[in-house]
């Protein structure tokens, strides 16, 4: 594909000094195509990540046991109350500071690098959120509903996997989404904490080539592209899971 494009952006770069050098330079291409593979394994494990504490979150909050509904709304009020970027940085540099490291045979790395810890800090501060939307599906279920599955002798537990938690996921479908595109965009600022991901390739390309606004375009294009998709994406499972009489 390179090979391709490549005299194109040659000759724009000769003709009128705009220079896309990931677009004809082969180490640039790399360092482009491997920003953004790892900015998008980000992202999922994020997501990922955000959704699992979601979920577990907003199940403790029926609990009965008053202690674990007050752990839960005192982890939403500490991460959702608080920059991500300086969630990002405690992680890194303070949590990272005592966390053990692992002998490679000369040399020491940490046990969790930069990645992980993004992963980590941005997820966790994401799942503060959806904690709050899956809890708002899980008020909407009708109560006639759960009374139903109680009748059929479904536990507390059974009810809430097999019929509240399915239920509650298309309501806050919506909710979700917004969600889960933010958290895309905040993925971003793993950048500060040196994961490789499209910002930091690209910053490393324009220290090279001092073409900082041509490489700015390229990550306003790139995110406005991945949001795109991802806003397709749950629009049509959306559209999938969709039940008649609950919502429509």
């Amino acid at each position: 594909m390179l090979d391709i494009i490549a005299p194109f952006f040659e000759r724009l770069y000769e003709t009128t000094g705009l220079n896309f050098s990931p677009f004809y330079d082969p180490y640039d291409w790399n360092r482009l195509l491997r920003g953004m593979w790892v900015s998008v394994e980000l992202i999922i494990a994020i997501i990922a990540l955000s959704l699992v504490i979601g979920v577990i979150g907003a199940g403790a909050q029926t609990s009965r046991i008053r202690a674990v509904r007050w752990l839960v709304a005192a982890y939403i009020e500490i991460f959702r109350n608080t920059p991500p970027i300086v969630q990002l940085l405690f992680f890194y540099f303070g949590l990272g500071a005592i966390t053990p490291q692992v002998d490679m045979g000369g040399w020491y790395e940490p046990m969790i690098g930069s990645f992980g810890w993004a992963v980590i800090a941005i997820g966790i501060f994401g799942g503060s959120y959806n904690v709050e939307i899956f809890r708002s599906g899980v008020e909407a279920v009708p109560g006639t509903t759960v009374e139903a599955a109680e009748a059929l002798g479904f536990t507390n537990f059974q009810i809430f996997v097999y019929v509240t938690l399915p239920l509650a996921f298309r309501f806050c479908l919506p909710a979700l989404t917004n969600n889960i595109i933010s958290l895309a965009k905040t993925s971003s600022l793993a950048y500060v904490i040196a994961v490789p991901e499209i910002t930091y390739s690209l910053s490393g390309i324009w220290s090279d080539s001092v073409n900082v606004p041509e490489m700015m375009v390229l990550l306003f294009v790139y995110y406005i592209v991945l949001v795109a998709i991802i806003a397709r994406l749950m629009s049509s499972l959306e559209r999938r899971l969709a039940l008649p009489g609950y919502g429509q």
